[in-house]
C-alpha cells in the first residue's frame, strides 16, 4: 500500500525525470532552468519536482499561481540557495543532482567561474574530473548541484553524492590555502573551537537555572522515538488549527532523529505544525515540505505525514486517520 502512494506521488514528475541532462541558463544570482510543462502540471507539480516554492516560480515568469500551463509551455525554474548548491550543503532528506553550462565558443574555466556566483575553478574540475584548464566548445560542464527532496522528485533518481572539496577551495580571511600544512592548522583551529563550545555546552546544566534545566528536558524526551519529535521548539502556535483526515507517505526521516514532515494545502512551507491522534491524545510536531499533490486520493485528505510521524502517533500506517492539526 505504501509503496503504491509513493508510486502515485511520483507520477506526474516521471517522464520530466527522464530529459537529459539540467542546463542552467542565466548568470549570477538570476540563474534558472528551462522546464517544458508536461500534460497536467501547474506550479505546484514543478515547485516539488525542483525543490522550490511555486510562490517564488509563479513570479519568476511574469505569471500567477492561478495561470494554468500549455502542453510543451517553458518555464523559468529559479535556483536559490534552497534548491542550489555549490558548498555541498545537502539536507539529510536532500539529494543533489548535477546541472550543467554548456560551454561556449572560445570560453574559459575563469569565465565559467565568474558567470556562476565566483565558485573556485577547483571546484569546477574536481567536479568535471578535468586535468587542466581547457575546456572545448558544447562540453556540458557541471556548475553546481539541484537539491531535490528524496521522497518527492523524480529528480532523485539522477542524485549523487558530491565530490569533496578540494584542497583550494578552502578559504580562510579571504585568502585561498593551498598548503596542506596551512589547511592542517585551520582543521585544527576548526576543532579547538568545537570542543571549546562542547565543554560550554557540558557546563550548561549546573548552573541553577530553572529555565536552562527545562529546556534541557525537552531536548532529551524530543529525541525519542514515541515523543513529539525534533521540530517541537519552531512551533510557532497562531492560534489556527482545523480538524479532518491524515494520510501518509513513506519516509526515512525521523525513525532515528524524530524529525517528521508533512504536506498542508494552508499551512506556509517550512513552518513547524501540531498534529495530534485523537484517539490517543498523542502529538507530534512536524515540518511542512510542501502542499499535497493534486491527485484524487488527496482530495479527503487535511494533512498527509510522514510514516515516522504516524508511528509516533500511535497510527496504523496503512490506513487513514482522524486527526486535529495546529499552526
Amino acid at each position: 500500500m505504501k509503496k503504491f502512494i509513493l508510486i502515485l506521488l511520483l507520477l506526474p514528475f516521471f517522464a520530466e525525470a527522464q530529459q537529459n541532462a539540467l542546463i542552467v541558463e542565466g548568470s549570477g544570482s538570476n540563474i534558472y532552468i528551462n522546464h517544458s510543462a508536461a500534460p497536467k502540471e501547474n506550479f505546484y507539480s514543478i515547485g516539488r519536482l525542483y525543490n522550490i516554492s511555486p510562490k517564488d516560480v509563479a513570479p519568476f515568469n511574469k505569471l500567477t499561481l492561478e495561470n494554468g500551463l500549455s502542453i510543451g509551455q517553458t518555464i523559468k525554474v529559479p535556483l536559490k540557495p534552497t534548491n542550489f548548491t555549490q558548498t555541498n550543503n545537502v539536507a539529510v532528506d536532500e539529494i543533489a543532482v548535477p546541472v550543467y553550462h554548456k560551454v561556449a565558443a572560445s570560453e574559459t574555466l575563469f569565465q565559467v567561474s565568474n558567470k556562476f556566483g565566483k565558485v573556485p575553478a577547483a571546484s569546477l574540475k574536481k567536479w568535471n574530473n578535468l586535468s587542466s584548464d581547457d575546456l572545448n566548445e558544447g562540453q556540458n560542464l557541471i556548475v553546481g548541484y539541484l537539491k531535490v527532496k528524496k521522497e518527492l522528485s523524480a529528480f532523485a533518481q539522477k542524485g549523487t553524492k558530491m565530490p569533496k572539496e578540494d584542497v583550494a577551495s578552502v578559504v580562510v580571511k579571504e585568502k585561498v590555502i593551498t598548503k596542506p600544512k596551512e589547511i592542517a592548522k585551520v582543521e585544527e583551529r576548526k576543532e579547538k573551537m568545537k570542543q571549546e563550545i562542547a565543554v560550554e555546552r557540558k557546563a550548561e546544566p549546573v548552573i541553577e537555572k530553572p529555565a536552562a534545566k527545562t529546556v534541557i528536558t525537552e531536548k532529551i524526551t524530543a529525541s525519542s522515538n514515541d515523543k513529539e519529535g525534533f521540530f517541537k521548539s519552531g512551533f510557532n502556535n497562531t492560534g489556527k488549527g482545523e480538524s479532518g483526515t491524515a494520510g501518509i507517505f513513506k519516509s526515512t526521516s525521523g525513525w532515528e532523529d524524530g524529525k517528521y514532515y508533512c504536506l498542508h494545502n494552508i499551512a506556509e512551507q517550512n513552518s513547524i505544525v501540531k498534529i495530534t491522534n485523537p484517539a490517543n491524545g498523542k502529538f507530534v510536531y512536524a515540518k511542512v515540505l510542501d502542499v499535497m499533490p493534486d491527485l484524487k486520493q488527496n482530495n479527503e485528505l487535511t494533512v498527509r505525514i510522514s510514516s515516522a510521524a504516524a508511528d509516533a502517533l500511535g497510527a496504523d500506517n496503512s490506513t487513514n486517520f482522524n486527526c486535529k492539526i495546529n499552526y
